[in-house]
């Protein structure tokens, strides 16, 4: 841990308090190289990562695909994704950054072009010192993360083992399959070649740094520990809200909808870090074992039967920010009849003592009326009012909410005396932006969790366990759903809404309403 003094302008002198987890030397190779995902995300962020000098010294990028590119046809591609993203940078940066840059094209079904990886990479790492350790980034579509698996196995690149060196890792995106029994089947084509310790499953949600913050909150500030739990906590909101429609991903939506989409990863990974026990230690056993132990806790569903805490809803066209947008079912790439689900509202009950009696409200959704992504923590109304004839429903709870994005920070609302010689209660608002207070915007999350992957750390990874109780959970609504059976008829919404009436119906069946950001 480094102590670090820093001074900013209107703030007050601090001592920040850092842990770091070094980055090894490493060849970065990305399967899926001239795709989306490696163009919108993961070159930006290895930029920025090199931009501050945080990338290991030994380190190049070797991008694998089917495209016909070279060395250079190769650098000339990611420079114009730089140049785009990054206009202000150096042409000596731009320069140092695409020097590490290299190209090995083929087809992910032949064998040989796996074979000839080694070579190559032997090659490159006489030059650059990597000391053998690889990162394989998957950014493929899911259906080749086995072949590409096998192939690495075959080759000899990867070998199933707790105690490898060089290391060897392998990055993972979702969707890990569909439902549990395609999850499973996903798991056991990859753990022939890969051990636990050797698979990152990412969630980009996860290397947030608001989301991190959560964290710091709950269990570095001894004011909250004492009042998180059943008896000061009416109950939790989680929204993740979208204003956009499935956009380039059609084929992909609408194979998934919103529940495998969102809920199956970050809605549950957001559910799991506000409501854990806290960890003996900030470690990737300690602190994922308590996550994994509140899935564990919350109340299944019915396959015959979601019952009424599952909402699935689907956007009609209507009008967001003053412009029309169309339906679900006249996107590009949609089927007319689509049954897709584009939002769900869910209610959550946790079997365990902290939070039993204590409901989770979760939310998400695309064509919704604002882009939000927020927890709002509700505590108790006060049980008597002094100030008569001031009724204590009168008065608002206090909420405090974690805001993720687009604004992050984080608010508390409590109720204080308006200035006057009368007794007059209003509800103000405490509320902090990391951008007012450190004056930049957060990082990508993909340089925090890519930094993780080269230093070995998994704690900001699903890890198998996790992910399964997360199917476990959600697979018998999919089988309802499937089925046609129960209450899970697809309601319908207009765009620029908040969802369909029956997510209202949800919270008002308890007496509760959504809070609308």
């Amino acid at each position: 841990m480094n102590n670090i003094l820093e001074i900013r302008t209107g703030v007050e002198i601090k001592e920040n308090l850092c842990v770091e987890s070094p980055s090894e030397p490493c060849a970065f190779v990305i399967f899926g190289a001239s795709g989306d995902l490696t163009r919108r995300k993961l070159i930006p962020a290895l930029f920025s990562l090199y931009g501050r000098e945080m990338l290991p010294r030994g380190f190049y990028v070797l991008g694998c695909a089917r495209s016909p590119f070279s060395d250079d046809s190769f650098r000339r591609s990611v420079a114009g994704v730089l140049e785009k993203r990054f206009p202000e940078a150096s042409a000596a940066d731009l320069s140092g950054f695409l020097s590490l840059f290299f190209y090995h094209s083929g087809n992910y079904q032949d064998q040989g072009w796996y074979d000839r990886l080694p070579d190559r990479l032997e090659r490159l790492d006489a030059v650059y010192p990597t000391g053998g350790n690889r990162i394989y980034y998957l950014a493929t579509p899911p259906a080749l993360y086995a072949t590409v698996v096998e192939g690495l196995g075959r080759a000899g690149l990867i070998r199933r083992t707790d105690e490898e060196r060089p290391a060897a890792r392998v990055v993972v995106e979702k969707p890990l399959g569909l439902d549990l029994a395609s999850f499973l089947a996903f798991d056991s084509s990859i753990t022939r070649y890969l051990s636990e310790s050797q698979i990152y499953r990412i969630d980009h949600y996860l290397g947030k740094e608001t989301v991190q913050n959560i964290l710091m909150l709950r269990f570095a500030n001894q004011i909250f520990e004492p009042v998180w739990n059943r008896q000061f906590v009416d109950h939790v909101q989680i929204t993740v809200a979208e204003t956009l429609g499935v956009e380039h991903r059609a084929g992909y939506y609408d194979q998934a909808g919103a529940l495998r989409d969102m809920f199956q990863n970050h809605m549950f990974q957001l559910l799991a870090l506000v409501a854990m026990e806290p960890p003996i230690a900030f470690d990737a056993n300690c602190y994922r074992a308590e996550k994994v132990k509140l899935l564990q806790a919350v109340q299944g569903f019915s396959a015959e039967d979601p019952g009424p805490r599952v909402v699935r809803g689907q956007y009609t066209a209507g009008t967001i920010d003053g412009r029309d947008v169309p339906g679900y079912r006249q996107e590009e790439g949609i089927p007319a009849g689509s049954g897709t689900e584009t939002f769900v509202a869910m209610k959550i009950m946790l079997d365990n003592w902290r939070w039993h009696g204590v409901p989770f409200y979760l939310r998400s959704g695309k064509m919704l009326r604002r882009k939000v992504s927020e927890i709002a923590v509700y505590f108790k109304a006060i049980p008597h009012s002094i100030f008569a004839p001031i009724e204590p429903e009168q008065l608002e709870p206090n909420v405090l909410v974690l805001k993720i994005q687009p604004e992050e920070g984080v608010s508390l609302t409590v109720e204080a005396k308006r200035p006057g010689p009368r007794l007059c209660i209003t509800t103000l608002t405490l509320d902090y932006r990391y951008c007012d207070i450190y004056g930049v915007h957060s990082p990508d999350a993909y340089e925090r969790l890519l930094l993780d992957a080269m230093a070995g750390d998994q704690t900001l990874f699903v890890q198998y366990e996790g992910a399964k109780l997360a199917w476990d959970i959600l697979t018998p609504i999919l089988s309802a759903w499937s089925a046609g059976t129960g209450t899970g008829t697809l309601q319908f919404y207009q765009a620029g809404s908040w969802g369909p009436a029956e997510a209202d119906a949800l919270l008002a069946r308890d007496g509760r309403r959504w809070r609308m950001p």
